[in-house]
């Protein structure tokens, strides 16, 4: 009941800061043009993340009072927390500093061979680093297993950033992943960490179907992101090196195959990414993340 609750509560978090901040989602520095050519506010995901933060700021208060888990009892929920902020600034950096002109991870590591830092590459290298630091707070085990659980959650941040290509679809396919780890994790300390954010994501899912704002590397990769550390958390060693397999996979694919070719020639994955969206034109494929 009280995953139940907390996911809840993030969805209302995040409905209460799309109204109240939409003022500042539509600032003239945030305005993208989208598929349709129209412009459509980006780092969408910064409600998100202002959701989160609101969460875990009450929650923290009410623990303080006897009501709830005192504070600092949760580590999942600093390291959840910490994750989110991350990646929200290193994909915010990148939606409103990015060019497009270096893309991929062989345009990023060129970019950085060359001695230029794109923000692409800096959030690739921000992304390892910060999922270095996420993954060896819970506690050290061998330098392998660290390097592989850090990959992972760089990855899976990674993963949400190449799926933002379509209305909802990052948004989507998060709580399709999410629905396996919530049963494994329970309603434990990893489960009750995590569900503010996939409420919150689940909170903003009409604004992004709609096109009233794009998530934007900020929210796609803190989803992504938040996911990969819950997995890491919650799951033994065998099923996070299957994640990591496949998330390996999707990623090198991303680099010479179009994900939103393939789902549109999918009739399950075709339905489940156009559900709740306007109708076409269909999208196409606007580059790949990292």
């Amino acid at each position: 009941m009280i995953v139940v609750l907390a996911f809840v509560v993030g969805a209302l978090a995040a409905r209460y800061v799309a109204v109240a901040g939409a003022g500042l989602m539509h600032h003239r520095e945030l305005g993208r043009l989208n598929y349709r050519d129209h412009v459509v506010p980006t780092a969408g995901g910064l409600l998100l993340v202002a959701a989160v933060l609101l969460v875990e700021a009450g929650r923290s208060t009410l623990g303080a009072l006897g009501l709830g888990d005192p504070p600092g009892e949760n580590a999942a929920r600093a390291l959840v927390l910490a994750a989110a902020l991350g990646f929200g600034l290193l994909g915010f950096v990148d939606d409103i500093l990015g060019t497009g002109d270096d893309r991929g991870f062989a345009g990023h590591i060129r970019a950085l061979a060359q001695g230029r830092i794109s923000t692409g590459a800096l959030k690739l290298v921000g992304g390892g680093g910060l999922a270095l630091v996420l993954t060896a707070t819970p506690g050290f085990v061998t330098g392998k297993r660290l390097i592989a659980d850090a990959l992972l959650v760089a990855l899976a941040a990674n993963l949400g950033n190449l799926l933002d290509r379509a209305p909802g679809r990052t948004i989507k396919a998060a709580l399709v992943a999410y629905v396996p780890l919530a049963v494994v994790a329970g309603t434990g300390p990893v489960a009750v960490a995590l569900a503010p954010v996939m409420g919150a994501a689940a909170g903003l899912l009409p604004d992004d179907l709609h096109e009233r704002l794009m998530l934007g590397d900020t929210g796609a990769n803190v989803v992504g992101g938040v996911l990969g550390l819950a997995a890491v958390l919650a799951l033994g060693r065998g099923a996070r090196n299957g994640i990591l397999v496949a998330l390996v996979i999707l990623n090198l694919a991303s680099e010479r195959v179009s994900f939103s070719r393939v789902i549109d020639r999918v009739p399950p994955l075709r339905r489940l990414d156009r559900w709740g969206r306007r109708s076409p034109p269909e999208p196409t494929e606007a580059g790949t993340g990292a």
